[in-house]
């Protein structure tokens, strides 16, 4: 067990990659602290969670919104004690077009989410880590931080910004023995890429053409990655932002 009696808090947990990993982590030990903004969702994970037999602290979170953060984060640590780890994983694809048909309210809100919801996030897990006298964090970006993704450049441009928000973190908080670290998925079986396809018919699957594996992702092999990053298996890995793409980015 990786994550034996380890607090651990997933963003984004009510399906795909957050739920799966919040399985993982009880399922190396851990007790949960989940969050999405889907309620339905989030009571199904927190149900499947609590017939693991793990504790779980469980709330409706919008990680946009600082107040909302500081008060689960501090609602966390107090019903547990502590927040050893924590996975940034909740985001939003944004809409697809090009950059100058894009709507400033789609940018703002991508970004909003997918960046400066992992700032305010780790803003308000590290305080709670350092109290601790350590901890590990794995933030949720992409292939798309990675190389660019045409037709969505908001969001390409918010998981650029994720890994190197994660590099200054892993940077500021090494000393304090706070491993920050970064997952890159690439197109992965969720609600997100379904809906991708489904707005823009043809897409993922011409993607997977350039991909070596020439296939999607399973949640569960991006689960059991953080599970690696958060573990001390990973002990001396912070900075780091993990290709899991069947080889997308490679060629």
């Amino acid at each position: 067990m990786l994550l034996k009696d380890k607090v651990v808090v997933v963003t984004g947990a009510a399906g795909g990659i957050g739920r799966a990993t919040a399985i993982a982590a009880a399922e190396h030990g851990a007790h949960l602290a989940i969050s999405d903004l889907d309620a339905t969702g989030l009571l199904v994970t927190a149900q499947q969670l609590a017939e693991l037999g793990v504790l779980v602290y469980s709330d409706v979170l919008d990680i946009s919104d600082g107040s909302q953060v500081e008060a689960y984060m501090n609602g966390v640590a107090a019903h547990f004690g502590r927040i050893d780890c924590a996975f940034n994983n909740a985001g939003v694809g944004g809409e697809l077009n090009k950059l100058h048909q894009v709507s400033e309210a789609n940018w703002d809100k991508v970004l909003d989410v997918n960046l400066k919801g992992v700032w305010l996030c780790m803003k308000h897990e590290i305080p709670h880590m350092r109290r601790e006298a350590g901890g590990a964090i794995v933030n949720m970006a992409s292939a798309a931080g990675l190389v660019g993704f045409p037709l969505n450049a908001a969001y390409s441009a918010s998981k650029h910004g994720v890994i190197g928000l994660t590099k200054s973190a892993a940077g500021e908080y090494a000393r304090d023995h706070i491993r920050v670290n970064a997952v890159c998925p690439g197109y992965v079986d969720t609600a997100m890429v379904t809906q991708l396809e489904a707005t823009r018919p043809g897409l993922v699957g011409s993607t997977l053409q350039g991909v070596p594996m020439k296939r999607l992702g399973r949640a569960s092999e991006v689960a059991e990655a953080v599970i690696f990053l958060l573990s001390d298996m990973a002990s001396f890995v912070t900075g780091h932002s993990l290709s899991i793409d069947g080889g997308m980015v490679v060629l």
